[in-house]
Parts: structure tokens; C-alpha cells; sequence
């Protein structure tokens, strides 16, 4: 997809550089949609950029992919794994395949996962939006995003004076839309959920067993 950037590269005169003036979604190239992880301890940025669809297994399949190659090596003796996610969206605390789906991963790599939920409005305070979007956005500008390999090569040679560096990939994963999650499947995984004493539908803990247990208020 070839978009309008938000200011101009230098050019020789008379020579621009072609751009569709609408977000229109190209047949031939398809669509990019970037899921990103930041670790703040680390300064750190993971980026999926998914081809198919901006759903729950999606955004969990990231984080899944993160902690395999990155989070699991960093933290070798972690037990624990906080997540700040924005309320809505593909990882939106209403969200039922989200739960499930972290559900999974929480047993998979045998760790307790926390998620804190920023209340409705309030995703301006995330830190990922000003530590690490903001700088991709800066480090793309200018550039018309012409294929998914220039996305994915720009998100990760993004970096900072800070020391900020991204690694980012490609998912070229199906993810359909449209996943019912049934009212069985979510009282199966209930022994394992655990919402916190402060509003538990935005802060809860998803254990790897039944037998763990986290202390969390």
C-alpha cells in the first residue's frame, strides 16, 4: 500500500515519489497490521506484523512469540508476567478469545500472567505509545510504505539516543474473525482466573494451574 506520509523526503525536482491519497486496501500487496510488545526494563520493542486479521489469538500469538524468543531468555527465572493493555481493541478486556487465549499461553510457558487494563479513554497514558509507536512513526515519516518487507524493515530499524532498539517480523498466520467463545469454555479456564480486588474486569491474573496460586489485589 503506498500512503500519503505526514512530510516530504527530499527529492531531485520534478521527480516526486507516487503515493494513493486514500487508505484504500490493495489487493495485490494486502494489509499490515502491527501488533507491538514493549519492555520497559529493557527498552525494548517486539513488533508481529500480522497479514490477515486484528483479533485476540493474534495479539497473543505476539505475545506468545515474544516471550519464546526474547522474554523467556531475558527473565530466565520469571514467574510471573505483568501485561498494560489499552481496554479495547484486539486485546480488549471484554474479550473472551483474549482470555482463553492467554489462558493457553499462561500454561504453555508456566507462568502466571497479570493483565492491567488502562480504563476506557485513558490509552494515551500507555507507556508503548510514547516509548515506542511514537518513535516508529518518527523513524518511517517520509516514507511511503510501499510493501509489508519495507514495514517490517522500518519498525525494526527504529531505535533512540535512549538506547531504544525493535526487533520486528512478519505473522503470516490466519486469524478469522468472528471466534465464539461459549460460556462452558470460559467457566473451564475459571479455576485458573483470578480478577484482582480492584476492579477484577480490568486487573486479573490467568494462572498456569489450577494448583498455582498468585497473591493480587
Amino acid at each position: 500500500m503506498r500512503f500519503p506520509p505526514a512530510t516530504r523526503p527530499w527529492r531531485h525536482a520534478k521527480d516526486p515519489e507516487k503515493v494513493k491519497g486514500h487508505d484504500f486496501i490493495d489487493p495485490e500487496l494486502g494489509k499490515a497490521i502491527p501488533y507491538g510488545v514493549f519492555d520497559m526494563g529493557r527498552n525494548r520493542g517486539w513488533v508481529s506484523v500480522g497479514i490477515d486479521h486484528d483479533t485476540a489469538a493474534f495479539a497473543v500469538a505476539a505475545l506468545r512469540a515474544w516471550w519464546t524468543n526474547e522474554g523467556a531468555q531475558a527473565y530466565p527465572k520469571a514467574k510471573r508476567l505483568l501485561i498494560c493493555a489499552d481496554a479495547g481493541g484486539s486485546n480488549s478486556y471484554r474479550n473472551r478469545l483474549w482470555k482463553i487465549e492467554l489462558s493457553r499461553l499462561a500454561a504453555d510457558a508456566d507462568i502466571a500472567i497479570t493483565v492491567c487494563h488502562f480504563p476506557p479513554g485513558t490509552s494515551k497514558f500507555n507507556k508503548i505509545e510514547h516509548r515506542l509507536w511514537s518513535q516508529v512513526t518518527s523513524n518511517w515519516r517520509g516514507q511511503p510504505l510501499t510493501s509489508r518487507e519495507v514495514i517490517v524493515n522500518l519498525i525494526g530499524a527504529t531505535t533512540t539516543r535512549t538506547g531504544l532498539s525493535v526487533h520486528a517480523e512478519l505473522d503470516e498466520g490466519n486469524y478469522p474473525r468472528g471466534i465464539k467463545v461459549s460460556d462452558d469454555e470460559m467457566t473451564a479456564i475459571g479455576p485458573r482466573l483470578d480478577p484482582h480486588e480492584f476492579h477484577g474486569d480490568w486487573n486479573y491474573t490467568v494462572r498456569p494451574s489450577r494448583q498455582s496460586r498468585t497473591t493480587s489485589k
